[in-house]
């Protein structure tokens, strides 16, 4: 494994030689070809291990995707540039990281107007609203049986449909395209919702009512902790979802800030290592999202089947 990323190591420092790069020749296109080979092999030994502690198994599901993505953006690397490719077609991910780390004032502000403004505040806004109205819809079956339809008729709505209208509704700032992440994930929380408050058996609800609970102490005590896996499954929808609405919805209409806003002048001027760069912001934010919704969700259901066989 060592001696491979020490190849890999070589092959860079080679492909950004002035004799190699945009030039490169059938003899390093060999060594890519055999590093690549040698690599798969590895980390896939690496993934198939088996170690008996929590710790190591904790390690190797870590490592194992950082080095196959390491892997990726060294193919990534050394293809751009020992083919010479145009930086206005693909960037290398040494360009885009030189870029990301010279404009981190800009990213910062896109960031906070994107995904501090837009996204937390729709998610937080939409998800409430779906439980609440989830809630409501169990208690009035009526309710539930009308707006189910309507919710996956809405859910099936393309963002590119939605985005203009809320823009003209609600202005260009922020605010529309929190309107957006609103819409997004206002129905998955629903529908997840009211499924998850079907999870409970009927020989618990007999037992509830044979200790004369009624309809909240119920809920509270029985229905609800059944269905905060499917509770947790929307919010780890919708934290993707959200941001993915709000980066569309900034193409619609916006102030000079954003991350959608910026993508969609960068690709026009051609700066596509800033799109890139975006991109990767975007990356890192909704994974750290979705990584604390996960632990937020062990830590909240850790008694269930599915938390526990882990």
């Amino acid at each position: 494994m060592a001696l491979t990323w020490v190849g890999c190591v070589y092959a860079l420092m080679m492909v950004h030689g002035p004799d190699v790069a945009g030039r490169a020749g059938g003899g390093f296109w060999a060594l890519v070809a055999a590093l690549w080979a040698v690599a798969t092999l590895a980390v896939g030994a690496l993934a198939a291990m088996e170690p008996r502690s929590k710790a190591g198994r904790l390690a190797i599901d870590l490592l194992t995707p950082f080095l196959f993505g390491a892997f990726l953006l060294f193919l990534w690397e050394v293809l751009v540039v020992g083919l010479g490719v145009p930086r206005a077609l693909m960037p290398a991910p040494s360009a885009v990281y030189e870029r990301f780390v010279s404009s981190l004032h800009i990213l910062r502000a896109d960031f906070v107007q994107t995904f501090v403004k837009g996204v937390l505040t729709g998610y937080v806004m939409g998800c409430t609203a779906g439980f609440a109205v989830a809630i409501l819809a169990d208690r009035v079956p009526f309710l539930g049986r009308g707006l189910l339809p309507v919710g996956n008729f809405v859910a099936a709505l393309p963002i590119i449909g939605i985005a203009p209208i809320m823009v003209m509704w609600f202005g260009f700032d922020w605010q529309s395209k929190a309107a957006v992440v609103v819409v997004m994930t206002f129905f998955p929380m629903l529908v997840n919702t009211v499924a998850g408050l079907r999870e409970a058996g009927r020989l618990e609800r007999d037992l509830m009512r044979s200790y004369a609970a009624g309809y909240w102490p119920t809920l509270i005590k029985l229905r609800l902790p059944a269905a905060m896996p499917f509770v947790f499954n929307a919010l780890k929808i919708n934290s993707t979802l959200a941001l993915i609405g709000a980066i569309v919805a900034e193409f619609f209409g916006t102030p000079t800030v954003g991350m959608g806003f910026r993508i969609s002048a960068e690709a026009a001027r051609l700066g596509l290592d800033m799109v890139w760069a975006q991109i990767a912001l975007a990356a890192i934010a909704g994974s750290t999202f979705y990584g604390l919704v996960a632990l937020a969700e062990r830590a909240a259901t850790f008694w269930h089947p599915s938390v526990r066989k882990k």
